[in-house]
């Protein structure tokens, strides 16, 4: 049947060449409804409990999107005349910003002091005032000592200081509104480098980090994919030694490409970075299929038989250890699907079509146009079939002693895979190359970063704010927080009553406490909020009936693990100090991703689990034994072991990235083993082979195309370890990792399995 299928195909040649191209266009005419989205929340799925909890704050207070513009004086004080004037007016232009609502600096900061009876509220700076150095050193002292600026606005050393704009999007089309509020703020800091060239500006804050991944994409496809494409070229020249062969497999990457990225178009995916990261991973998928047919068709040619009957040959051994390796990689890809995070359910689903297309096409359009195109027919001595010779026969003759090295390798490496330990940092999930992480990481080392959680603490009342026993335990609790040593600020409404009863006090600092009795408290508030400007007021603290207030506590740039920990602390601290009404948990952007690292393992457990079992019935099927079927497992799970057990080693932090690594990879290291073992099985099954003679007769006929095809597949991921998007190289990394030592329990333990395991004689057994 496969003879008849590879003789009608070479018969037809230029009609399935033909249809083959006519495919790839209607699926590749998806691509023009490809669009890419850019913004953060789409790691997470609609019905995470972190993001409905974030969004749930959200809608109850103002929204917190923001751009941070951190102001960075060349003399490194800010309380200068030249320097302050620039913070009004880069805060006055703020205000121009797409979409924002609030604009807070130490300029606009609304100072309270008393005036006899009277309460005055007003920028703490005006552009009219005359900087005296008394009058600096007025507003230094204020601001400097005071605990809402402190580490969010101005740095405890007065040596920079951020204009923070809030940004509330419509989310009608935020590939259309974010880049809107970026290129406004990269133009503003354009002007203002202009105008005030002796102070640097540093930009960061979601708005700018939901920038960065459309930016590391970018980057990405300038840089990765020529490199991808050059590597290519070179590594499948020097294996299928021809021009046609290199050309028709690099069709072969291109048209798999095309489809797979026209599917997701027509199914409306969009396109985020982990996703985008299949257009690198596609051909290393693709090369895998095709350089097995085409070494086999060389290898033929190169021993005296015709174009014809080698191409018939080659397709008739493949044919079904492709079309397996086809469908174990597809499995193993697909189950991304239980993945926690969209954008890697996305990913799963493009390669798994990119896999499919590429193996029609590897059956279909390669041997058609190989047919066509010129190809060099002489007898040539291989000398790297001499190579797998003498390593057969070295595994053969020594298959005890290989068989125990390898078990002792491969425990220990597996015994350092407790050493990883589940960590992330969501503001480097981009490599310094992005301006973004540069600017993030200087904002955390000397202002403040990305990281905070919000707590919506509730009184259980309308009006409560203003309760005195309230206002004790928000009290307390803002000052737990203050004395963790992961806390750089903490933004309560607190500190706001106590400097009124202070102000209202005639500024004697005796009273820089809050008000024992919650009339005066609301009278307090109902004084402060009618004084304050338009834009400046205090719904993102406060919600509408005044039964709750927002907490706002900052951190310096952490990993998950420790994130979790604090929060885990706060809430025993909640639990043991304060009534049930006040038990809530935090919500922010940080905890949403240090609780995805998680989700993600367990789900992705369930996905690999299935994968796996769906594999080994496929394995044991389609090679027609139990025995055997079981036996291949071994060389399929270690390798991930193996790998995790190196990163353990040698890094030991497993972040969101690599959590999907096992089910992704476990569908790729099947293709060499079931090629092995195809070949082993056809010796034995076929010839009559004993263990050890298939052993050297699959080492003679597959072993090269193993090593071709694992070459490959690891140099293509390792060109994804260049990715700006820290996710991708890592997860690039770990499977070329999972695949060298995939190939290496190919050769050296498989065989020495089957040579002790699998003794029963076949002989002639079709």
């Amino acid at each position: 049947m496969t003879t008849n299928y590879a003789e009608g195909v070479i018969r037809y040649k230029w009609l399935v060449i033909l249809l083959s191209v006519l495919l790839v266009m209607a699926m590749g005419y998806g691509t023009q409804f490809l669009t890419f989205t850019n913004d953060y929340r789409v790691f997470f799925s609609k019905e995470n409990p972190q993001l409905l909890a974030f969004e749930n704050l959200q809608d109850t207070y103002s929204k917190n999107d923001n751009v941070m513009m951190v102001l960075v004086p060349e003399d490194g004080e800010i309380f200068t005349e030249k320097t302050l004037k620039a913070v009004i007016w880069l805060t006055d232009q703020a205000w121009q910003t797409p979409f924002s609502t609030r604009v807070d600096s130490i300029s606009n900061y609304q100072h309270t002091y008393a005036e006899g009876d009277d309460l005055i509220v007003e920028d703490l700076v005006f552009e009219e005032d005359v900087l005296t150095t008394e009058k600096l050193q007025q507003v230094r002292e204020i601001a400097v000592n005071e605990p809402l600026l402190v580490n969010r606005l101005i740095s405890p050393g007065a040596h920079v200081t951020g204009i923070n704009v809030t940004i509330e999007l419509k989310g009608e089309d935020l590939t259309k509104e974010n880049p809107q509020v970026v290129e406004f703020i990269r133009n503003l800091k354009s002007k203002f480098k202009q105008k005030f060239p002796a102070i640097d500006v540093k930009l960061t804050g979601i708005i700018m980090m939901n920038s960065a991944f459309p930016e590391a994409t970018q980057y990405d496809m300038k840089n990765l994919v020529p490199l991808m494409f050059l590597v290519f070229i070179v590594v499948l020249f020097f294996w299928v030694k021809g021009f046609s062969g290199t050309f028709t497999t690099l069709l072969v990457i291109v048209f798999s490409i095309v489809g797979a990225m026209g599917a997701a178009g027509w199914m409306g995916i969009a396109l985020t970075p982990p996703s985008f990261s299949a257009i690198m991973i596609i051909p290393t998928m693709s090369i895998a299929h095709s350089v097995h047919i085409l070494m086999n068709f060389i290898i033929a040619i190169h021993q005296g038989e015709s174009r014809h009957e080698a191409m018939v040959d080659s397709l008739r051994i493949n044919m079904q250890p492709v079309f397996l390796t086809t469908v174990t990689t597809a499995i193993g890809f697909l189950s991304m699907n239980f993945s926690d995070a969209p954008p890697f359910r996305d990913l799963g689903n493009i390669v798994a079509i990119g896999v499919v297309v590429a193996y029609v096409l590897s059956i279909t359009f390669l041997p058609a146009m190989m047919m066509i195109l010129p190809v060099k027919e002489q007898i040539v001595d291989t000398r790297t079939s001499r190579f797998m010779m003498m390593l057969a026969e070295f595994v053969i003759s020594r298959r005890k002693l290989v068989l125990v090295g390898m078990s002792l390798f491969i425990l220990m490496l597996i015994s350092f895979v407790p050493s990883n330990e589940l960590n992330d940092e969501f503001t480097k999930y981009f490599s310094p190359e992005i301006e973004f992480r540069r600017d993030a990481d200087f904002a955390s080392d000397n202002l403040s970063g990305l990281y905070l959680i919000d707590y919506s603490i509730e009184s259980g009342e309308t009006g409560g704010v203003s309760d005195p026993q309230f206002l004790e335990k928000v009290e307390s609790f803002a000052n737990w927080f203050r004395d963790q040593p992961e806390v750089i600020h903490v933004n309560v409404l607190t500190d706001i009553f106590k400097r009124l009863n202070q102000n209202l006090h005639g500024d004697n600092a005796d009273w820089y406490k809050l008000p024992d009795q919650r009339d005066l408290a609301a009278q307090y508030l109902l004084l402060y909020e009618m004084s304050l400007p338009y834009g400046l007021d205090l719904n993102n603290q406060i919600n509408v009936d005044k039964s709750s207030t927002r907490m706002t506590v900052m951190l310096y740039n952490m990993s998950t693990s420790n994130v979790l920990a604090l929060e885990k602390r706060a809430q025993q601290w909640l639990r043991d100090n304060t009534p049930q009404v006040m038990q809530k948990d935090g919500a922010s952007p940080t905890l949403m991703f240090s609780h995805i690292g998680y989700r993600n393992i367990r789900a992705m457990l369930t996905g690999t689990s299935i994968a796996l079992v769906l594999i080994s019935i496929i394995l044991i099927f389609a090679l027609r034994s139990f025995k055997i079927g079981i036996i291949s497992l071994v060389p399929n799970l270690i390798p991930a072991g193996m790998a995790f057990g190196l990163w353990g080693m040698m890094v030991g932090q497993v972040g969101l990235a690599l959590s999907i690594v096992t089910g992704m990879t476990l569908g790729i290291v099947v293709d060499d083993t079931v090629h092995f073992l195809s070949k082993y099985l056809r010796a034995r099954r076929e010839k009559g082979f004993d263990a050890p003679e298939a052993v050297r007769y699959a080492f003679s006929t597959v072993g090269l195309a193993l090593i071709a095809t694992s070459v490959v597949l690891t140099l293509g991921f390792m060109v994804l370890t260049r990715s700006a998007f820290v996710l991708n190289s890592d997860m690039g990394l770990m499977t070329a990792a999972t695949i060298m030592f995939a190939l290496i329990a190919d050769f050296l333990l498989l065989p020495t399995l089957l040579m002790a395991l699998d003794k029963k004689e076949m002989k002639n057994v079709k």
